[in-house]
């Protein structure tokens, strides 16, 4: 098996990017949803509520992030990669409950994202010196999270999503999912059952399904929403009140980076899905 796509999410529930390579980090890959937007109160936006989140795309470039509107590339945003910290008023926010320290990006900044999307909203960033704890339930202790919805990764097979979209009358892309890491070779969901992995020399824990919501119907390329995958998963891949696709992962702390076309090499556990 070989990994054959490694993507980031600079901004949480926006378009990604995908790469060649990464440099892994405890609470996820280097800039993956280090940066987040939220509402007057702090709580987190995503497409789940504002599906026209899709249609803005991000990149990097020359130590910058830039955000742009997909359909209209002139009108961009850059966020530069390197504020220093003391410079950023702070901001309590909340992520599924979690509630963390995140800084403020200038007002201009947040104001191109309120135009654009069509509410007052503000875009934060994570420090370092924050640190909200991935889901003890699952993860080992002392293991953290950026803005991610609940853990640092998320895997998918090629087959899974090839065995999905053998059962639709229009296949999907992997976007629907929003993984940071596909791989090729393996049997259909053969994620499920992964407990430790590695990819190359950096040593992965898969610690929980990945339960789906809304996000994976909305048609990441016009923010149309439509009934599927979930209504086609739901035949066979619910466990109780959750649909599960693809598997949550976090970093044991052994490698530093990860190159699309490495091996990847796991232990199976029982009791997969």
């Amino acid at each position: 098996m070989l990994l054959s796509e490694i993507h980031i999410y600079p901004v949480k529930s926006l378009g990604g990017i995908s790469l060649q390579s990464s440099v892994v980090q405890v609470r996820g890959l280097q800039h993956d949803r280090r940066w987040m937007l939220v509402n007057e109160q702090g709580t987190f936006l995503t497409q789940r509520e504002i599906p026209e989140m899709a249609l803005l795309g991000t990149a990097i470039e020359a130590q910058h992030l830039v955000v742009f509107e997909k359909k209209n590339p002139a009108s961009r945003v850059l966020v530069p990669l390197d504020f220093v910290p003391e410079n950023l008023p702070e901001m309590m926010v909340e992520v599924w409950g979690d509630h963390c320290v995140a800084q403020q990006l200038p007002v201009e900044t947040s104001a191109w994202f309120s135009a654009v999307l069509g509410r007052k909203m503000h875009l934060v960033q994570m420090p370092d010196t924050t640190h909200r704890v991935a889901d003890a339930r699952y993860a080992p202790p002392g293991h953290v999270v950026s803005f991610a919805d609940g853990f640092p990764f998320l895997i998918i097979g090629q087959a899974s999503i090839d065995d999905l979209n053998s059962r639709l009358a229009q296949p999907l892309p992997m976007n629907r999912f929003r993984p940071n890491f596909v791989f090729t070779g393996g049997q259909p969901f053969e994620e499920d059952g992964w407990s430790d992995f590695r990819i190359g020399e950096v040593a992965f824990r898969g610690v929980k399904p990945c339960a789906r919501c809304s996000v994976t119907t909305t048609d990441q390329d016009t923010a149309a929403r439509a009934a599927e995958p979930l209504k086609t998963l739901a035949t066979f891949r619910q466990v109780g009140h959750k649909i599960l696709f693809g598997q949550n992962v976090v970093w044991m702390g052994e490698g530093k980076e990860v190159r699309v076309g490495e091996r990847c090499v796991p232990e199976l556990r029982s009791g997969s899905v």
